[in-house]
């Protein structure tokens, strides 16, 4: 005899397989989704944007060879290659311990590069880059 839990638990799943997004909607463009989603080269970068549970301030390497962008605040299979216009800009000015810089600055880099944040608040945010 079957018990109904077990019936109940087999529905459920099935459920879910058949109602559920497809895990690899939401990760990076890998062969396949280069396939299924391809790049859309007239879209606009959004930063920042959330790709698995981490948030981006500027363009990513994951699964490709060349940095690419989501154009989605929450990728959604929906991305493309970064030119040089698309990678994140400077948040002029910015806080940076206790002044504010309306340029990029070597202050508080070990090798004396220049280097900006990419919030207005570096101090509670700290995410930077550097400068070209």
């Amino acid at each position: 005899m079957v018990q109904p839990v077990g019936i109940l638990l087999v529905s459920i799943c099935l459920l879910h397989s058949l109602f559920s997004l497809q895990e690899e909607d939401y990760y990076a463009p890998t062969m396949d989704s280069v396939i299924s989603k391809p790049e859309i080269e007239d879209g606009e970068c959004v930063f920042p944007f959330w790709y698995r549970n981490e948030i981006f301030y500027d363009c990513v390497t994951f699964n490709a060879k060349h940095k690419w962008c989501s154009l989605n605040k929450t990728f959604q299979g929906y991305w493309k290659y970064c030119s040089l216009s698309d990678y994140a800009q400077c948040a002029f000015p910015f806080w940076f311990r206790r002044m504010i810089y309306w340029d990029c600055t070597e202050d508080g880099e070990v090798f004396g590069k220049k280097w900006c944040s990419l919030t207005p608040n570096f101090n509670k945010d700290h995410i930077w880059k550097y400068c070209m």
